[in-house]
């Protein structure tokens, strides 16, 4: 079958773009023929999507049959993440980097339509829901909460100046105050239905307890327990880094640490799979640098001012008629729930 034939075989709508993704490998690949036997949607991605591809390559150093996936802008976008070529950037930087990832392998941004890129698909469930409840899919908790904190370490361990990674922009001076600067302009911006009391009592008790900034990393922004995917009980790949950026590595162990991400398995801080000390140590081996209580403590307070923030923003979209939806609506029942945690790490110790 030939590239083009592919595509027409596929039928449906979509095909034109089935049909640039093909020719676009074949000629990537230095391929003589290219067969898809595959092309499925894959759940998840409200942001981006992702295409399983299953792949027969003739001729050129690929020859043979693998496994890849396509990753665009799904018909919704936000404005803070990144876009197709910058998230590809960041995954050859990780990748570089020993980072559990998906091997980046093209990057398309020839103007014809959306720029998308390809990586190798890995075998796993990410499905957070599933992962901290069922002891079959992680029969050794403390192996994976280690592994998810040496590979965390690793992310880490990419620190600027980047000439690649320039679109992340300045590294900022004091990551935790430009931080709080952020969620109160982020709140100021919402008008009325930012107005929260317990939000401006978080943040202005981060700003009286910032600590001392440890040097800027790479951060993956969204490290979370859903955001990963395990296979036979290990860690075997990071996903979705279109929120990246230089800051202070604890944002991301405070992220990964907030009771949202724990789907109800609230005694087993690291993501509801494992234990902190566990996570900790791993994170420890391979960075060599260790985190006391108070920075935690501190940093998961923002993560979960940032999360509420997040969701009265969600909730406004669908409030204000820039887009109705009822997901988005029910999004800020969360809220009440994010206030109160905030509330319990507030207090003194």
């Amino acid at each position: 079958m030939s590239t083009a034939a592919a595509a027409v075989a596929m039928n449906g709508p979509g095909v034109d773009r089935r049909e640039r993704v093909v020719r676009f490998i074949a000629q990537a690949a230095g391929a003589s023929h290219v067969e898809v036997s595959r092309w499925e949607r894959l759940s998840g991605g409200a942001i981006q999507e992702n295409i399983a591809l299953d792949v027969r390559v003739e001729g050129g150093a690929l020859a043979g049959e693998h496994r890849w996936v396509v990753r665009t802008d799904a018909s919704s976008a936000v404005s803070v993440s990144h876009t197709r070529p910058e998230e590809f950037a960041l995954l050859v930087a990780a990748h570089a980097a020993g980072v559990k990832v998906p091997r980046p392998l093209w990057l398309c941004d020839d103007g014809a339509g959306p720029a998308f890129f390809v990586m190798a698909r890995v075998p796993g469930i990410a499905a957070g829901h599933r992962l901290v409840k069922d002891d079959a899919l992680v029969p050794d908790r403390p192996l994976l909460a280690r592994e998810l904190g040496e590979n965390l370490a690793r992310v880490h361990g990419i620190a600027p100046p980047r000439p690649a990674l320039d679109f992340l922009g300045e590294v900022p001076d004091d990551p935790a105050c430009e931080r709080v600067a952020a969620y109160r302009a982020n709140l100021d911006a919402l008008g009325a239905a930012g107005v929260n009391p317990v939000l401006e009592w978080g943040l202005r008790w981060c700003e009286l307890h910032a600590p001392a900034p440890w040097p800027a990393a790479l951060l993956h922004r969204d490290y979370r327990t859903g955001n990963y995917l395990v296979h036979e009980g290990r860690l075997a790949a990071v996903l979705d880094w279109e929120f990246a950026g230089w800051g202070d590595p604890r944002e991301d162990i405070g992220w990964m640490f907030a009771r949202c991400w724990r789907f109800g398995r609230g005694e087993r801080v690291a993501g509801g799979v494992g234990m902190a000390r566990d996570f900790l140590e791993g994170y420890a081996r391979v960075s060599g640098r260790t985190i006391d209580a108070a920075a935690t403590r501190y940093w998961q307070v923002m993560a979960h001012i940032r999360w509420a923030v997040i969701a009265l923003q969600q909730a406004q979209r669908h409030r204000s008629g820039a887009e109705s939806s009822l997901e988005l609506a029910l999004t800020a029942h969360i809220v009440p729930e994010l206030e109160w945690e905030i509330l319990e790490l507030t207090q003194p110790a």
